[in-house]
């Protein structure tokens, strides 16, 4: 824990030594999921490349005052910015001798923020578009409804097919307006990993005069790897005519530290909507290719002593490792009597879902956890049901063959525990209740009864190491499955709102 107590004259306290700090921190970790060993299937990637983490973290510390903020004044960040946009460019079918030779591409903290420049980019380039709007497949990944809510845009969501998980064509084209300023796809989609029809829709957003943005941020730097490998992945690059912009994260599968991300555009004019300049002030003219001012080097320094140490060979290794990775998970989920997985694996996703209905998946969630495995429960959506996604690294190839056999124990444990039961109180006001009619004694007496750490009058949360949360959240999550997406939405910020709570 956190040592609490504080003068009220000195609001940080005394200084301390700096092996108490460290001390501390160390203390702190070891309440987190674990980072490494190939176990937690979501939100970090691990190659398990001796010596790679300490070559970034000295990477990093070496650039981590430097200041993106000026290019002229901090030339080393310019040319490593340069050499990572190079290099996403010609993995991505650009660059001299391709058909995109003129690419270029600004680096960014992340996926989110490289989908919020590609929006605003395409919006830009459109003043005279008094509402702009974007049309994006219902499984696009959410930072395009968070880039439209930021930038004032509209979103048309096209519903993807229960059997395909692909948005249809046709409906892309009939979605778009005359107010439409850019149309998306994504290669692959997060929630079940598989390629939307690229090339059908980028013709169709060309053939109607709007840009086309691949989101390739998830699992696009591994595709053509896979490729390579002979894996049969549809054109979704540069190569695709009508492709303008795309998106790749090198905090995933690049394996560098998070976090760092490239937009590409296919030429500069269609990047040049993305900048911000403003020089009607006293200070210094501000001019941003990106959301931050400053920015530090150290995560971009760490993403090109990654990508420079791994190369080509690494990259096809660590593919080769995923990909075998894949086939193994997918083998042991088909291996369990009412299990089904939501696609064939075609990226570096395994998806399934349950066909039993005495098999409560977030039941099985829960009993994976036991287990080691952190797996990440997607709730039901439309036509789709709840399901169980895997993002599978090269560090999970050693640990396939435990997978399995932990799965059927899981499964069960699952089907004698049987499904969660809501409370006939809490499924009603989850079907019924609106947004608006929550209030602070409601989601504080919801928050304890799911054992959230909230006491009935919202005074005592739980303390912020590692108290708040209950060990199984299977009920947390058959409620939030069983409300619509409004309440979701509105359930989870107030819920999330008890945890972050000040430590005084």
């Amino acid at each position: 824990m956190i040592d609490q107590e504080r003068d009220e004259r000195a609001p940080l306290g005394p200084g301390v030594p700096a092996e108490t700090v460290l001390a501390e921190l160390r203390r702190l970790r070891k309440l987190d999921r674990p980072t490494h060993g190939g176990r937690l299937f979501a939100y970090v990637y691990d190659p398990a490349v001796p010596g790679l983490d300490e070559l970034a973290v000295a990477a990093h510390a070496a650039s981590a005052h430097v200041n993106g903020l000026d290019p002229t004044a901090f030339p080393s960040l310019l040319a490593m910015e340069n050499a990572l946009v190079g290099a996403a460019a010609r993995l991505l079918g650009g660059g001299p001798g391709s058909a995109a030779p003129d690419v270029v591409g600004s680096v960014t903290s992340g996926g989110t923020e490289s989908l919020i420049l590609a929006v605003k980019a395409a919006r830009d380039a459109h003043p005279e578009i008094a509402a702009p709007r974007i049309v994006v497949p219902a499984s696009a990944h959410a930072a395009f409804a968070k880039a439209a809510h930021y930038l004032r845009v509209a979103l048309d969501p096209v519903p993807v097919s229960a059997e395909t998980l692909r948005p249809a064509v046709a409906d892309i084209a009939a979605a778009i307006r005359p107010e439409t300023v850019l149309v998306v796809c994504s290669a692959p989609s997060y929630a079940h990993g598989v390629v939307d029809p690229v090339a059908e829709i980028a013709a169709v957003a060309a053939a109607a005069g709007v840009r086309c943005h691949v989101d390739a941020c998830f699992g696009g730097w591994t595709l053509p790897w896979l490729r390579r490998l002979g894996a049969p992945v549809p054109p979704f690059d540069f190569a695709v005519p009508g492709v303008t912009s795309i998106s790749v994260d090198l905090h995933k599968y690049a394996y560098a530290p998070k976090g760092v991300s490239v937009l590409l555009h296919r030429d500069a004019a269609l990047r040049a909507p993305q900048y911000f300049a403003f020089a009607d002030w006293p200070g210094y003219t501000m001019i941003n290719p990106v959301i931050a001012s400053t920015r530090s080097g150290g995560p971009i320094a760490a993403a090109y002593a990654t990508l420079r140490h791994l190369g080509d060979d690494g990259y096809l290794r660590l593919a080769a490792l995923t990909r075998d990775a894949v086939a193994g998970l997918a083998d042991a989920v088909r291996g369990v009597d009412g299990l089904r997985l939501m696609a064939e694996p075609e990226s570096t996703v395994v998806c399934f879902t349950s066909t039993d209905p005495e098999l409560d998946l977030f039941v099985l969630v829960d009993e994976l956890a036991e287990r080691g495995w952190h797996t990440q429960p997607q709730l039901s959506y439309a036509d789709l049901p709840a399901s169980v996604h895997l993002t599978v690294t090269a560090s999970v190839a050693p640990r396939v063959a435990e997978f399995g056999p932990d799965l059927l124990v899981a499964v069960a444990a699952g089907r004698a525990a049987g499904p969660v039961r809501l409370p006939d109180e809490l499924r009603a006001l989850a079907t019924t209740l609106t947004p608006e009619a929550l209030t602070p004694d409601l989601v504080a007496g919801l928050a304890a009864g799911l054992g959230l750490g909230a006491g009935a009058d919202g005074e005592n949360p739980a303390p912020a190491a590692g108290g708040p949360l209950p060990e199984r959240m299977a009920l947390v999550n058959a409620l939030l499955d069983a409300a619509p997406p409004a309440l979701r939405e509105r359930l989870l910020v107030e819920f999330v709102g008890l945890l972050q709570r000040p430590t005084w």
